[in-house]
């Protein structure tokens, strides 16, 4: 009779991609994979261990970059506690248009849908798009999401078998 009554009650309801971040034990944390620091999702660039002192655990410490504004962040961690890892997923649109206020129109090729709200990048990366979209090459603009923001990191020329 108990094990009907703890029926209704399943932890196994969510979904995948349900959370924008997940705990990850600092020691198992690696050099290129991603990071919360102060709530904002980095990339680690640098990673070294302290040896264990006599008030307890060996700490990390960590230098990470901002993926999305490139400012550098740095945090320090016992070994054994736990660091929120934010979930990044990578997609890759075709570049339709770029409009005058700036947002970039984006193919979805597996889709086969249209979005336009995403802003091109400022700086040299969002000249160069611009540049080479203007000299009518096809470009495929990578695009980076996590905790809620999306941004555009790198691009490339789509190779065209017609030429």
């Amino acid at each position: 009779m108990a094990d009907q009554d703890n029926e209704e009650f399943s932890f196994d309801q969510a979904q995948s991609g349900s959370s924008e971040s997940f705990p990850m034990q600092c020691s198992a944390l690696r050099k290129n994979g991603f990071v919360l620091i102060k709530d904002r999702p980095c990339k680690i660039v640098e990673m070294s261990t302290s040896k264990t002192g006599k008030h307890g655990h060996a700490k990390v410490n960590m230098v990470g970059i901002d993926i999305f504004t490139g400012k550098k962040y740095e945090d320090i961690c016992p070994s054994t506690h736990n660091m929120m890892v934010p979930n990044v997923a990578r997609k890759e649109y075709s570049l339709m248009d770029i409009t005058d206020d700036g947002f970039v129109s984006l193919l979805d090729p597996e889709k086969n849908d249209t979005r336009d709200d995403i802003k091109l990048p400022v700086g040299d990366l969002g000249n160069d798009i611009k540049a080479k979209f203007d000299a009518d090459e096809s470009l495929i603009v990578t695009v980076l999401k996590s905790m809620g923001e999306e941004a555009i990191i790198q691009f490339k020329v789509e190779n065209d078998s017609k030429k």
